[in-house]
């Protein structure tokens, strides 16, 4: 993988290079950026329906963990196929948006419900939480793309290079973090609860998701330059997913922690 080019590993450089190396390329069905922004439109879709879905189980006092479950190992197994057979990505995106959705619309309700128990709401009660999020997580997009539209940022390389070893560094912090529940050691408190550092800490992981989006509008972009196939554009979608999901979780960790510090 050629980790200076890209954040996101779904897409670095060596996707789009080695599917036109690969002698594939029809010079009249080759990838382009609208073609992209529609169909993560059409996966966005998909996922908010099945979010959708999840969040009315919840509210309706049902339990959603086997939904969560299934969306995040579902989730899991498609972006790993994907990661090897790109061309694969118009069939297995669509799939992954659904899978997402359940991870999505779960983790949506129980943070609302967290913030509306701490208001002293009542089960399936308004919080507003999710609401932000949302409002929060498409702004910063529209301004992360304006950036890098306006060349404001530019994904050079030494950009690159400090993106990817942050979020790799992340990642693997994550992983530990994981593994070690399973031994019953207790996670550094910063991860839940609202103290200085905690919200420090959530602030830098929304600010380096942000960042990888400059890098996934660079390399879509690049695609689109390189002539990479038209399937291309299903799997750049669906690494563009993988980055705003990620960046509106991290937004509504961050929104929780300021909740409860008050």
């Amino acid at each position: 993988m050629s980790i200076f080019k890209s954040g996101n590993p779904a897409l670095s450089e060596k996707k789009f290079s080695g599917s036109i190396l690969d002698g594939i390329v029809d010079t009249g069905n080759t990838m382009t950026i609208k073609g992209t922004l529609n169909k993560f439109g059409f996966l966005f879709i998909m996922m908010l329906g099945t979010a959708f879905y999840t969040w009315r189980e919840f509210s309706g006092g049902g339990n959603v963990w086997p939904l969560m479950v299934t969306g995040i190992v579902a989730g899991l197994i498609l972006a790993l196929i994907m990661a090897f057979k790109q061309q694969w990505s118009p069939y297995l995106a669509p799939a992954y948006a659904l899978a997402e959705g359940l991870f999505v619309g779960g983790i949506s309700a129980f943070f609302e419900y967290a913030v509306s128990s701490r208001q002293g709401g009542y089960a399936g009660g308004y919080g507003g939480i999710v609401i932000q999020a949302v409002a929060l997580t498409l702004c910063v997009v529209a301004t992360m793309y304006l950036l890098y539209k306006f060349n404001v940022i530019r994904a050079t390389k030494t950009f690159k290079a400090v993106i990817i070893v942050a979020t790799s560094a992340l990642a693997l912090f994550y992983i530990v973090c994981f593994a070690l529940q399973f031994f019953n050691v207790l996670l550094p408190s910063f991860l839940f609860q609202g103290s200085a550092f905690g919200i420090g800490f959530s602030v830098f992981v929304v600010a380096l998701a942000a960042l990888n989006l400059i890098l996934d509008f660079d390399m879509i972009e690049k695609g689109a330059e390189m002539g990479a196939p038209k399937y291309m554009e299903w799997y750049s979608a669906f690494g563009l997913l993988v980055t705003i999901v990620w960046l509106y979780v991290e937004i509504l960790r961050l929104l929780s922690k300021f909740n409860s510090r008050n």
